[in-house]
């Protein structure tokens, strides 16, 4: 009996190495299906996006706005991402348009396509080639419901849940990049597989689902240990595992643990039945009561306050006999009612009131009833602009008259934005009537808001001609109190006429300004980076140091601005108009400036590196000492340019124009001290390596400088 014993012992002890063995490789190739998986979904979107975003930024094909699907599923990723989202118009080239839509359903469709199979068969395209399968508890597939709730919930949602809660609410917020790293870290954390009670390792996903990763290249050890069989029983052959899985695929299923409970504490379960019941109809009555005395105490401060409205009104009405001292304080009592009409009866009585002194008295209670007066302004301020139009153009009493209405209403919402800067996010103010339409007077009324936080408050279409803006602040942080997400607090000045306005040092980074009118504005250094800036006027404007970094100007008029010292690296300026501009020193670096128009503009000593011109037209433009390396320039219009010391090395000149372009160095101009030579060694690195093989219009004196200075073409000898 000894010796089949000792036998039997280094059977068992052998038979583990191989068990670890196997469970390891389980473990591998259970990870690299998965990782296959989550590769194919991952790809399926990433190519058409790359392909998109290379299309869009070297294409010359027409341009549509963002498709409307892609528009709401980038603000419903963003909003949770704490992500910045462009706002407004947004255009892309059509195939761009075409290329996303699949980037954003070929994913979805290729993961459900992927549950599907499991749920089906039990394993994906990559786990059928590595040999794994999922099963129930019967060894059959697990079915749709169970691989929802094993892939969907415990694989991603719970992992990745808890990787943003504790993401949200911690220092790293907002840094996407620790995000993607703690979600990375959970989701291979619950992958990690524990032991479990009915044997074998089983992840988090799978307990959830009550499912089984098994090895389908072999007899499944989880059907196994469900067959009683002795611990000697080493010969057993494979036919007997395929009756087990018969066995147990008509094995009962048990009983759940809750509905068990149920069934054996009745008792305990009518009980805590009635006491929801009981504890719910408690909160009703509550809650009824609540609502009640709520109703009833808004009704009585209402009633007491049209009382106190009514008595008022009757002090000052023209027979009532009320000394000017009454009349100004039942003026300041109506502004502390701040009720809905107490509002309208001042906003009523300012423009028809020609007592100075009630004037002032009048717009310090407005003032003090703050934004909530706005809406009655605004209207008041529209109805005074019409009856001003509808009257004919020239001086006259009557017009005069409505005028100083107007100016009396425009003073009073100026002194409002200026007492509660930074209060006043939502405030509409469209299309109001708060600029000059004429030349500056010292009549006319000029909107001074120097400094003034004017975040969130709606301007779309206001006419702020000649307004003093200089320092006012369009963009706020939100409420999680940080720069740059998805909360931030910005101004929408779409369609909004600044002509001739002052805001130098403005912030209007983000700011929505889509087709606005800035011509003869001055923004120097106001910071716009990332403004969306469409079609928006921008004539004889001055830009000087003003930041525009990623800022969108999709055609744009910047005719006769000056851009010096501006910085526009990777803005978005396609088809914009730049003629005559004044761009010297400008940063341009990675900008898209795909048919721009720049004919007469001085460029001297701009950064053009890795911008994008193509199709461009430089005709007659000054470019001396301008940086060009790695420049896309195909098909460029460079007519009469002066290319004077820049730095061509790298750019693409296949199919420019070079007709009566300077490419020789002449004498510098002791007067133009802002050029600069760039410091390259020698002035044959300006040329040296470009390809002129492809380029038009090149004469024998340019041929002979691009030979001898180390350019590339066919001629050369």
């Amino acid at each position: 009996m000894t010796t089949p014993t000792v036998r039997r012992s280094n059977q068992s002890g052998q038979s583990q190495e191989p068990e670890r063995a196997n469970s390891l490789m389980l473990a591998s190739r259970r990870f690299a299906a998965w990782a296959a998986e989550i590769t194919l979904v991952v790809t399926s979107g990433l190519i058409p996006f790359g392909i998109g975003v290379y299309v869009d930024s070297r294409s010359d094909l027409n341009r549509v706005p963002l498709n409307p699907v892609l528009v709401t599923t980038e603000r419903a990723i963003a909003r949770p991402l704490a992500l910045p989202v462009s706002y407004g118009i947004r255009n892309v080239a059509w195939p761009t348009n075409f290329l996303w839509t699949i980037a954003l359903l070929a994913p979805v469709t290729l993961s459900w396509w992927q549950l599907y199979l499991l749920a089906k068969t039990g394993s994906t395209i990559p786990k059928r080639w590595l040999g794994i399968r999922v099963v129930n508890e019967q060894g059959a597939p697990p079915g749709l419901g169970a691989v929802v709730i094993r892939e969907g919930v415990g694989r991603w949602t719970v992992p990745v849940s808890i990787a943003y809660l504790l993401w949200r609410y911690s220092f790293a917020f907002p840094n996407l990049g620790l995000f993607t790293f703690l979600a990375v870290l959970m989701v291979l954390g619950e992958a990690i597989a524990l032991p479990s009670r009915q044997g074998g390792r089983r992840a988090l996903h799978d307990r959830l689902a009550g499912t089984y990763s098994i090895d389908a290249t072999r007899p499944s050890s989880l059907l196994a240990n469900r067959q009683p069989q002795s611990v000697g029983d080493s010969d057993q052959p494979a036919e007997e595992w395929q009756e087990g899985e018969e066995l147990a695929a008509a094995a009962p299923t048990k009983t759940p643990r809750l509905w068990r409970r149920i069934q054996q504490n009745p008792n305990l379960t009518l009980f805590g039945v009635g006491l929801t019941s009981m504890t719910a109809v408690l909160a009703t009555l509550i809650g009824t009561q609540v609502y009640i005395q709520v109703q009833q105490s808004q009704r009585a401060t209402k009633q007491i306050n049209g009382q106190q409205f009514l008595e008022l009104v009757k002090q000052l009405s023209p027979d009532s006999g009320a000394t000017t001292e009454q009349r100004q304080s039942a003026i300041l009592a109506l502004g502390g009612v701040k009720d809905p009409q107490s509002i309208q009866f001042l906003a009523d009585l300012l423009v028809k009131e020609t007592n100075p002194s009630l004037v002032d008295t009048i717009q310090q209670a407005l003032t003090s009833v703050g934004p909530k007066a706005i809406p009655e302004l605004k209207n008041k301020n529209q109805f005074l602009v019409s009856e001003l139009e509808s009257l004919s153009s020239g001086a006259s009493p009557e017009r005069e008259l409505r005028q100083g209405r107007l100016q009396r209403n425009q003073r009073t919402i100026n002194k409002i934005l200026s007492v509660y800067s930074g209060k006043i996010e939502g405030v509409d103010l469209s299309r109001i009537q708060l600029g000059q339409s004429g030349t500056p007077s010292s009549s006319l009324f000029n909107l001074v808001l120097d400094g003034i936080d004017l975040s969130g408050v709606k301007l779309k279409s206001a006419n702020l001609n000649q307004a003093n803006l200089k320092g006012a602040r369009f963009r706020g942080i939100g409420e999680d109190g940080r720069w740059d997400t998805f909360d931030d607090v910005m101004a929408d000045l779409s369609q909004a006429q600044l002509q001739q306005a002052n805001l130098t040092d403005a912030n209007l980074s983000r700011v929505m300004m889509n087709r606005t009118d800035l011509s003869r504005a001055t923004l120097n250094r106001a910071n716009l980076s990332n403004a969306r800036l469409y079609e928006a006027r921008l004539n004889s404007t001055q830009l000087v140091g003003a930041d525009l970094r990623n800022a969108l100007l999709e055609q744009a008029s910047l005719t006769g601005a000056d851009l010096g010292d501006a910085k526009l690296n990777e803005a978005n300026l396609y088809a914009a108009r730049l003629g005559r501009v004044s761009a010297i020193g400008t940063q341009l670096s990675f900008a898209n400036l795909t048919n721009t128009d720049w004919e007469g503009a001085d460029l001297s000593g701009a950064y053009l590196d890795r911008a994008n011109l193509s199709n461009a037209n430089l005709s007659a433009t000054r470019l001396t000492g301008a940086v060009l390396r790695s420049a896309q320039m195909e098909n460029a219009n460079l007519q009469n340019a002066d290319l004077s010391l820049a730095d061509l090395r790298g750019a693409n000149v296949a199919g420019a124009n070079f007709q009566g372009t300077i490419l020789a160095p002449s004498k510098q101009d002791p007067a133009d001290q802002f050029v600069q030579t760039p410091d390259l060694g020698s002035v044959s690195a300006v040329v040296q390596g470009v390809d002129f093989s492809q380029a038009k219009n090149l004469d024998p004196k340019q041929l002979a400088y691009i030979c001898t200075q180390g350019g590339i073409h066919p001629r050369c000898p």
